[in-house]
């Protein structure tokens, strides 16, 4: 009797060529540089080694990689579009927010308006796990940070955002 062996993620990933394996980390968080460092620390030993790892890289993570990781974020309340793995994520994660709540889709509409007007950028938080209304309250809270205060915060948000689809690419 033979018995079949499946390659675990983590050995698929070890195994891949970079492009393959920026393929699995890509959807993950739009930083290049993140997404090539962590391909180019292959093999990692365990999937508690990989996470370490991007933890770490995440670490140096300024305005520059919060605006590139922007780049691929919809507004909270709005349903990303395109086809890409990044958009499919982003549709389930906001999965909380209920379109058919008008006022809940109105007041966060205003929301994000207003904190794009104070800072400059989408607002970033980590939706899965957060219904709507936390979510709108979080934003309100977060229009009240100065500049330094919400880069920091929305920095935070993008590594909690980060790890979690990480270690779904790797479940």
């Amino acid at each position: 009797m033979q018995r079949i062996v499946t390659a675990s993620p983590l050995q698929r990933f070890n195994a891949a060529g970079a492009e393959q394996a920026m393929e699995t980390v890509a959807p993950c968080v739009a930083i290049t540089q993140w997404q090539q460092a962590l391909v180019a620390g292959r093999p990692y030993a365990s999937e508690e080694a990989l996470l370490a790892e991007a933890a770490r890289l995440s670490e140096s993570w300024d305005a520059q990689a919060l605006a590139q990781a922007l780049c691929a974020h919809p507004r909270i309340g709005e349903r990303a579009q395109g086809s890409s793995a990044e958009s499919a994520l982003s549709r389930q994660e906001q999965s909380a927010v209920n379109a058919r709540d008008a006022a809940l889709t109105q007041a966060l509409a205003e929301g994000n308006a207003q904190y794009e007007a104070r800072f400059g950028r989408v607002f970033l938080i980590r939706a899965k796990g957060r219904s709507g209304e936390e979510m709108l309250a979080a934003l309100r809270r977060r229009l009240e940070n100065d500049d330094a205060q919400e880069e920091q915060e929305a920095i935070g948000q993008l590594r909690e955002i980060t790890m979690l689809r990480l270690r779904g690419a790797f479940a």
